[in-house]
């Protein structure tokens, strides 16, 4: 009962550091990034599919100017100090992540990985959404770490006029 509280609590906070994320990027749109040739005017500040994670809250913030993977302490959590610019790796359950650590002005630290930037291909806020939220809840699929399937065996220009696309085994003399 206690723990389903606390990941409640959690899950809260996370959407709470998701919010204060999202005014403090829309100052930044307005204010410094106004008019920058990066932006692209199609898009707005959003954040997507933020949750608690080792007491840190992960999430994408789509901009018009980026879209990364985000990272933030939440309350009365504190990460280990790194210094902004540094390199810091998270594990998800997707597998491990770097991140680059950095500080937000009304936030703290947030540590990010840059999926898009700029973002200039995406044509709708829907589409950048949809893609934001899809790529947060890669990070937190353990399926995503299941290796691929073997690629098909080649088949070379001889077997393939000769009606061979099977294996070398059928190949006759």
């Amino acid at each position: 009962m206690e723990a389903e509280a606390d990941r409640q609590t959690a899950e809260m906070q996370a959407a709470e550091l998701a919010r204060r994320l999202e005014a403090r990027y829309r100052v930044i749109a307005d204010t410094a990034m106004a008019d920058v040739p990066i932006c692209n005017a199609a898009l707005e500040v959003a954040s997507c599919g933020f949750r608690p994670w080792g007491g840190r809250a992960f999430g994408v913030v789509v901009t018009p100017w980026f879209m990364n993977l985000l990272a933030v302490d939440l309350p009365g959590v504190e990460s280990p100090p790194a210094a902004n610019g540094t390199t810091v790796r998270a594990f998800l359950p997707a597998g491990e992540v770097e991140l680059i650590a950095g500080e937000l002005e009304g936030i703290g630290r947030v540590d990010a990985c840059s999926l898009f930037s700029p973002v200039l291909e995406f044509s709708s806020m829907e589409v950048a959404i949809e893609t934001a939220i899809e790529a947060a809840n890669a990070f937190f699929d353990p399926e995503a770490l299941t290796e691929p399937p073997p690629p098909a065996p080649a088949v070379n220009r001889r077997d393939l006029l000769r009606g061979r696309f099977g294996s070398r085994e059928e190949a006759q003399p």
